[in-house]
């Protein structure tokens, strides 16, 4: 079980839309995966956190990333070489040659800070 997250400034407040893809994947081990979440607010600034769980476990966030800021490393308790991309409105959590210990359910979790 694992966890991996970040803290991004959005603009828009009120009403707040989480779309994933795809909804279900098959591959083949030594395949790389890319799973996405868009993320939509209505208005205003805000700043969101979004983290990416497996099987609803807990496990470690990824600090907030500086300005200029070299790709995000995974916490110790996400897969080897998992990626997490932010190209606003939407995120990619990339894992490389998957094997099948990292078949599950994974989900894009999005919460308001305030």
């Amino acid at each position: 079980m694992w966890q991996l997250g970040v803290l991004i400034p959005l603009l828009g407040a009120g009403a707040l839309r989480v779309t994933q893809e795809p909804a279900e994947l098959r591959v083949a081990a030594g395949d790389t995966v890319a799973l996405q979440c868009q993320v939509e607010v209505a208005e205003g600034e805000v700043l969101l956190r979004m983290e990416w769980l497996r099987h609803g476990g807990l496990g470690r966030s990824v600090p907030p990333p500086a300005p200029q800021a070299p790709p995000l490393s995974p916490p110790l308790c996400a897969p080897r070489g998992a990626r997490l991309a932010w190209h606003p409105p939407r995120a990619t959590l990339s894992l490389p040659q998957v094997r099948s210990s990292d078949s599950g359910r994974y989900l894009c979790r999005v919460t308001l800070e305030i």
